[in-house]
């Protein structure tokens, strides 16, 4: 049985209407690295999407407010990780302000162009960035994938449902 929509009950468009319908989106976790200055940064991301097969592209969100994001606003490279279900601490340290996401017990390596490259992940690409686009407080950032690996640690991936990292049930 499905619910009729009651359209007495809609609300104007704000911040806490959009948060609240996408509490109802599941949606796939990824992590966003890349390589500043000062060292690694990195943010966990359930934006992301894929764009085009040819060439192969990429699109995730990052907001101007993020404390990588300066380092994303400049940077020509970002790894992409697709995270499993077993990784729900690693999608927590990234999602949490001030953590030094990069230090133990995450494992990562310097991977192609100097990208950090997380370890145990399901699948990880290092792309290219095309273009950043204004979007609100945000950036829609477009990559192009320059290499990858979709053979990582295997098992279900993680998904965010509901304000919680959560996984596939049947």
């Amino acid at each position: 049985m499905t619910a009729t929509p009651d359209l007495r009950t809609a609300r104007p468009a704000s911040p806490e209407l959009l948060r609240s319908v996408f509490r109802q989106h599941a949606a796939g976790v990824a992590v966003i690295t890349a390589r500043g200055d000062d060292g690694p940064v990195g943010f966990t991301a359930t934006s992301l999407a894929s764009v085009s097969a040819e060439p192969p592209m990429v699109s995730f969100g990052v907001g101007t407010g993020a404390s990588c994001w300066p380092v994303i606003s400049r940077t020509e490279h970002v790894g992409v990780h697709v995270l499993a279900e077993r990784q729900h601490e690693l999608a927590a340290t990234f999602a949490r302000s001030g953590a030094d996401r990069f230090a133990e017990p995450t494992r990562w390596r310097e991977g192609p162009e100097g990208i950090p490259v997380l370890d145990g992940v399901l699948a990880w690409l290092v792309c290219r960035i095309v273009t950043r686009v204004p979007a609100g407080d945000h950036r829609v950032v477009l990559a192009e994938v320059v290499l990858g690996d979709p053979a990582g640690g295997g098992g279900p991936p993680l998904l965010y449902h509901q304000g919680q990292f959560t996984g596939l049930r049947e």
